[in-house]
């Protein structure tokens, strides 16, 4: 692909999800809001979960068309597994990216990119709601775990939370979680009370993977005064790629409502960036996910 063709890529997923943020503003309802009850985005061939952009993108097309259905595939991948893409419905564009030895769904480092010439590539893909003559009877929410164990998944982090605060917050200097009792939290259309506690909990801890100690995150070289609102828009990320893993979803917090300018000014600005956050997001989730399975 050549580079007006990647600069072509990255404009259009970040103009689709520019517009989807923009739909929900109004509500301070994000693409990734509602989404992750269903689990993270699978490919019906591969059985792979999507990762980084991809899981964003594939949710904001979930979400814009009503589809039910989580699993996704290319035209021909459907075909291989005896079903059929129906006439007239449009796939959704994903990007991976072509080794010499192999592909993945994020760029390394740019000495990887140039020892293994990694190439930008994208395709199109179906969601299960738009093919014939397939039914999905695998269960991934067998995998994920249960509500009541995602207290267990906070414990074994390790992390220093203090519960009575009035707001929830990081405290980086500190490297500690303050967060308010679970009572504070009510019932919203998205999810319990509980779920909301857990997903604000989630976010904030992904706000303590960035630190020094552990993945040394910090925006502030490539955003400058926008970097806060970034690293908010890593943590939201973050938080729902992991709550989608956990089984539990997401919900709009209004105490978000000034950074989602910022997030826009950004997008719109640097195509780029959302592409970086997504990553940034994944790599957070992972890191936490690993850290409670050592």
């Amino acid at each position: 692909m050549s580079t007006k063709q990647v600069s072509s890529v990255h404009s259009k997923i970040t103009d689709e999800i520019v517009q989807a943020i923009e739909a929900g503003v109004e509500e301070f309802e994000m693409p990734w809001h509602g989404c992750a009850h269903a689990g993270l985005p699978r490919n019906s061939a591969t059985g792979n979960i999507y990762q980084g952009i991809n899981t964003l993108v594939l949710w904001v097309a979930k979400k814009r068309n009503g589809f039910a259905s989580s699993n996704w595939a290319s035209y021909q991948q459907w075909q291989s597994l005896g079903a059929q893409v129906r006439k007239g419905e449009k796939g959704s564009l994903v990007v991976f990216y072509k080794q010499l030895n192999g592909e993945s769904d994020e760029p390394g480092s740019e000495e990887e990119t140039e020892k293994l010439r990694i190439v930008v590539k994208h395709s199109r893909v179906f969601n299960g709601d738009q093919v014939d003559g397939w039914e999905n009877n695998s269960t991934p929410e067998d995998d994920r775990l249960e509500l009541s164990n995602v207290k267990i998944f906070i414990a074994r982090l390790g992390s220093d939370i203090r519960y009575g605060s009035d707001s929830a917050c990081y405290n980086r200097r500190l490297d500690r979680i303050f967060m308010p009792t679970i009572t504070e939290f009510h019932d919203t259309k998205f999810g319990s009370a509980e779920e909301n506690f857990f997903m604000v909990l989630l976010h904030e801890h992904i706000h303590w993977s960035g630190h020094e100690l552990r993945l040394n995150r910090n925006l502030s070289g490539r955003f400058g005064s926008e970097a806060y609102a970034m690293e908010e828009l890593v943590a939201e990320l973050g938080s729902a790629y992991l709550c989608a893993s956990l089984g539990i979803d997401t919900q709009p917090r209004p105490d978000h409502a000034s950074y989602i300018s910022s997030w826009l000014k950004v997008l719109k600005g640097d195509k780029k960036a959302i592409f970086a956050m997504s990553s940034l997001a994944s790599k957070a989730s992972q890191f936490l996910e690993e850290k409670v399975h050592q």
